[in-house]
């Protein structure tokens, strides 16, 4: 109950903190001239509302997931034409076919995100493009929809609370109340367990599908949230507008969408805000260069790109920071040190295993074409085991971890964890049977704090999907909350202190710290560790021994592939050796570096036999 009160009061605190910025855009309206020059601004401020409220899908789908979309004025469209046929054609309620306009816009959201599943970078920009064309040639196309070239008017305005909202002044300040309502939306999505999902999908799918994460309905909600808001800024332009025709939802218009997002920042709010309101005004500063705004809107895109990569909210954050050190007498808080790797005591006696099969891999092999990764190996893993895998470069020992792992199908064998067969399931399942792993090569969210980095480890344990985070705060909060207590309490644990610094900013040895704490934060049961000590030197990998000691105390069971022999002696219960492909020997630590088949795989026939 406390946590969930102190989540509510730092968001409250939060929210407070952005007050300003739409009280002066309500205000706004009183300012401008009277006559025709103060209608036709009041015009452009209602428009600029709608399409910063699509450009919020954009937020979602670009900023937070990192998936690439030129088909929001698709979408934009979809929501405007379906509540006009609907509201005009039908004399359905405005309520009513505005709740339809936002269901049907998801649902193509929903398909766009199922049919793109595979697809990234400009594979994925393609087929967005593909889908804008095809909806614009149907609303140019189907009459007896869209009306064609003539489009549909006498669209009505909303009635809210008995009053008619006729006015242009009143249509803006409800158009503002929507925007917010969209924002505040946006807003508590990125807070939420499911918020770090989508980030996490940006900064690393494979990463994030092995935290527990579905790459499919993770990629899908944001596509369906994303069509959501293009969908409701469609309704906003419809009612303000008064009357739509098929030319404005075009492929100009989703490039404006799309450089209002990246100009202004495309993960902050404001940011997205500033960038429609610039996008939409910036025609009339540069009404004679009309031809070219298009290429000047692409001039800006590379400038933010190459210069500008949070967009002009981040240009404005720094410009702000700058400010405050100049003239507030501030003290400067000194930059944290590199917190060692922790030296805490722990216990030093060997694990002990079990006789009790917690893994039984049979026959397992895996093959790239005509390449033989793996070849009929059998492995039993223990419960209470601390079993390693080793071998010579390239002799299948990572290949063997992705296909437990569900990185890698099986070409053939047999996988059974705790008496399943789970060969062949995703990675996501597999966390959430109980299997979390670490990477050989550190797979971090590089843009994520360390304390973001662990709590997304443990999302396999939250209930709460996007309806519940959104209108059921109370659960959100709990879930939220029991992740960040959960993901500091590991830390800790490990004795990492530098919560709230990003992963990208981390020492190597502090990061793989942190992907470890990352694994074991779920609480899993067997934990696939892919040389963790490599590239750490003498003390750091006493420190990490002493870790593993910790883990394993907790009662997990580990396989880890390792490359350093004295660490493989300090923590391995078991060792198996494999050479190209194939498992060459296996038993104690010492029985198997006494090999001849292992000593010849390692040193080659002459050291072996000599």
């Amino acid at each position: 109950m406390i946590l969930m009160l102190a989540g509510e009061f730092r968001m409250i605190v939060k929210i407070l903190k952005f007050l300003p910025f739409p009280i002066i855009l309500a205000l706004i309206p009183l300012f401008l001239p009277e006559g025709r020059t103060g209608a036709y601004y009041q015009t452009l401020l209602i428009l600029t509302v709608s399409y910063a409220t699509a450009a919020l899908g954009l937020t979602v789908l670009l900023g937070y997931s990192g998936q690439i979309s030129l088909a929001q004025a698709a979408f934009f469209g979809i929501g405007a034409y379906v509540f006009s046929v609907l509201a005009v054609t039908y004399n359905v309620p405005y309520w009513l076919s505005l709740l339809a306009a936002l269901a049907v816009t998801s649902a193509f959201g929903f398909i766009l995100g199922a049919i793109s599943l595979r697809l990234a970078s400009h594979y994925l920009a393609l087929v967005t493009i593909g889908f804008q064309i095809i909806t614009q040639v149907v609303l140019n196309n189907w009459r007896g929809f869209s009306g064609g070239a003539d489009g549909i008017s006498n669209i009505p305005r909303p009635t809210l609370l008995g009053l008619g909202i006729s006015t242009d002044l009143g249509f803006y300040w409800f158009s503002l109340i929507v925007f917010c309502g969209a924002a505040y939306i946006v807003y508590r999505l990125r807070q939420s367990r499911l918020g770090w999902a989508l980030l996490a999908l940006r900064e690393d799918e494979i990463a994030a599908a092995s935290n527990g994460i579905s790459v499919f309905w993770t990629k899908v909600l944001a596509f369906a949230v994303s069509a959501a808001l293009g969908g409701l800024g469609g309704v906003l332009y419809a009612s303000g507008s008064l009357y739509i025709s098929p030319d404005v939802f075009n492929f100009y218009q989703s490039v404006s969408f799309f450089a209002m997002a990246l100009v202004g920042g495309r993960e902050s709010i404001v940011g997205t805000s500033l960038g429609a309101a610039l996008i939409t005004f910036l025609p009339e500063v540069l009404r004679f260069l009309h031809a070219y705004t298009i290429a000047i809107y692409g001039f800006l895109i590379v400038v933010v790109v190459l210069f500008l990569p949070d967009g002009l909210y981040g240009l404005l954050l720094r410009g702000t920071a700058a400010l405050s050190r100049k003239f507030l007498t501030v003290a400067r808080p000194q930059p944290a040190r590199p917190a060692p790797l922790p030296t805490t005591s722990a216990p030093t006696a060997r694990p002990c295993a079990t006789t009790e099969p917690l893994l039984e891999i049979k026959s397992l092999s895996k093959h790239f074409g005509g390449i033989k990764a793996v070849q009929n190996l059998d492995l039993t893993i223990c419960k209470g085991d601390v079993a390693v895998l080793i071998g010579p470069n390239g002799s299948g020992k990572t290949t063997v971890l992705n296909v437990l792992s569900g990185i890698y199908n099986t070409t053939s064998g047999s996988i059974m964890y705790r008496g399943q067969e789970i060969g062949n399931t995703p990675p996501n399942r597999v966390n959430r049977l109980g299997i979390c792993r670490t990477f050989q090569n550190i797979r971090l969210f590089p843009e994520l704090t360390a304390l973001e980095n662990v709590a997304v480890g443990y999302y396999s344990k939250g209930t709460v999907g996007l309806i519940g985070t959104l209108l059921s705060r109370p659960l959100g909060y709990r879930e939220e909350a029991a992740a960040r207590v959960k993901a500091r309490e590991v830390l800790q644990f490990l004795g990492f202190d530098r919560l709230d610094i990003k992963a990208k900013n981390l020492p190597y040895g502090q990061q793989r710290i942190v992907e470890i704490a990352r694994a074991i934060v779920s609480s899993p049961e067997l934990l696939l560790l892919d040389e963790p000590a490599a590239g750490m030197n003498h003390e750091e990998t006493a420190a990490l021994s002493q870790i593993l000691y910790r883990i394993h105390a907790l009662g997990l069971t580990m396989l880890l592939i390792e490359h350093d022999m004295s660490f493989v002696a300090s923590v391995a219960t078991r060792a198996y050796v494999m050479d190209f492909g194939q498992k060459i020997s296996e038993g104690s630590v010492a029985h198997v570096l006494q090999d001849p088949a292992v000593v010849k795989a390692y040193l080659g026939d002459d050291i072996a036999y000599a």
